[in-house]
């Protein structure tokens, strides 16, 4: 069923269609800006806008960052962190972590996973990595716009982690903490 604004509005919907890219406009992908889409009732320019649920700026990551890595939600998490079936892995900064965190989660920062995949089950060291054993583990960082658990899981593919051991929580810190579910402060 097809519901154009008319319908929307006859139902007391309503929703807001920004004008042209403003200076302080957040960047979608790339240095874009605005993504201009034609509806039925005309063209409409989608922006991305600072708003209190958003934690940072950075640009709409995809669902999957490498072939192979499979994207999961807040129940898979949950379930990870109960059942010890996954690490579930903070890759963002000392100073975001310390802020708030997914209670049970390690701390491997980006900057740092392609040094210590020892953590997550591989033995040798950074460019010879054995990964034969290594666990499944789920990424995160401060959600979908945030560039630093896929730049991390790039990294331990290029170092030989098995990608379908690599699983990703786009979502993040920002879903997360939108959903209410409980944060872990002052972690180190």
């Amino acid at each position: 069923m097809r519901t154009g604004l008319i319908g929307l509005l006859a139902l007391g919907l309503t929703f807001a269609v920004p004008a042209a890219a403003a200076d302080g406009d957040l960047k979608i992908t790339g240095d874009e800006t605005v993504v201009t889409i034609e509806t039925d009732d005309g063209a409409v320019d989608i922006t991305r806008q600072k708003t209190e649920a958003a934690l940072i700026g950075g640009v709409l990551q995809p669902m999957v960052p490498v072939p192979g890595v499979t994207p999961v939600g807040e129940l898979e998490v949950l379930d990870a962190l109960k059942t010890k079936s996954a690490k579930v892995v903070d890759m963002r900064t000392l100073e975001w972590r310390t802020k708030s965190t997914i209670p049970g989660s390690i701390h491997i920062p980006y900057t740092e996973v392609a040094m210590r995949l020892n953590e997550l089950g591989c033995t040798g060291g950074q460019g010879s990595w054995d990964c034969s054993n290594a666990d499944n583990m789920i990424a995160f960082c401060n959600g979908p716009a945030c560039p630093q658990s896929p730049t991390a899981i790039k990294a331990m593919a290029r170092e030989g982690y098995p990608v379908e051991k690599i699983f990703y929580y786009r979502g993040g810190m920002q879903d997360w903490a939108v959903l209410g579910l409980t944060v872990a402060e002052d972690m180190f």
